[in-house]
């Protein structure tokens, strides 16, 4: 089990790089721009507060984006909250697929592995890989915010990344479940389920019909304006995604246990 795992984490570790270094890169890169833009942003915060379902939609009414605070949940964390899901997609969306498409079930299950060993050993992986690219991430953000020598709200800042841990294990256990139906690898499904919960979050914030439905999307209970606006968490979505979290890995392993597997 532990020799799936550790090919799984080898196979993924350039992906894991690249993906922590361009969106956690992109949002210390945003945060070490805010003391330039800071008094120009003064200005036009008002603005943009008052720019109707635009601003609904990004949480510039919640904040002022003349803050740090502000400034980081209405940009880092639109960086981080859709980069991260797309990380999420595509480290788990062809992790059990891959072995039917590249015709390798053969080879894995002649190792003296259960089938159940082996799903538990590759959910381990994506599990490591998401916690490791938010570490790679937020410690990049710390770095930005120690540099810019700002005044920033920790404990909400804790909250917004431990959510987004949370959002992104949902989809990747969306993603997982998917990938155990599938012979073929169907990335671009993946990327594109996230990118519809991401639309169907922004809709539902604009949408007075939508609001009471907007639990159903994952970025609901992860968004940063939320979050460092209140304080806290959207409870009912948060016990949903976490719902579906655990029934999405508990179907994969179902039926991936039972599948007829193309060698």
């Amino acid at each position: 089990m532990f020799t799936i795992y550790k090919h799984e984490m080898k196979g993924y570790i350039k992906s894991l790089i690249i993906w922590a270094s361009c969106v956690g890169g992109m949002g210390a890169v945003c945060i070490l721009l805010f003391s330039s833009m800071q008094e120009s942003m003064a200005g036009v915060s008002e603005s943009f507060a008052s720019m109707g379902a635009f601003a609904d939609a990004f949480g510039m009414s919640q904040l002022s984006i003349a803050t740090l605070k502000g400034f980081y949940a209405t940009e880092v964390g639109t960086i981080h909250g859709l980069g991260g899901a797309m990380f999420a997609a595509v480290a788990s969306a062809n992790m059990l697929s891959k072995e039917e498409d590249g015709h390798t079930s053969e080879f894995l299950f002649s190792l003296p592995v259960g089938r159940g060993k082996a799903v538990l050993a590759k959910w381990s992986a994506i599990v490591s890989n998401i916690l490791l690219f938010n570490l790679l991430c937020v410690g990049l953000y710390l770095l930005g915010i120690t540099f810019l020598g700002e005044e920033m709200d920790f404990p909400n800042f804790l909250l917004y990344h431990a959510m987004q841990f949370l959002m992104q294990l949902e989809i990747a256990g969306i993603c997982f479940c998917m990938s155990a139906f599938q012979k073929k690898n169907k990335l671009g499904l993946a990327l594109g389920i996230v990118l519809f919960f991401y639309a169907y979050d922004l809709m539902a914030r604009v949408i007075p019909d939508l609001t009471d439905y907007k639990l159903f999307s994952p970025f609901s209970y992860a968004n940063a304006a939320d979050l460092f606006s209140t304080g806290e968490i959207h409870a009912a979505a948060a016990v949903l995604g976490a719902s579906v979290l655990a029934v999405c890995v508990a179907v994969a392993h179902t039926v991936y246990m039972k599948k007829d597997l193309a060698v």
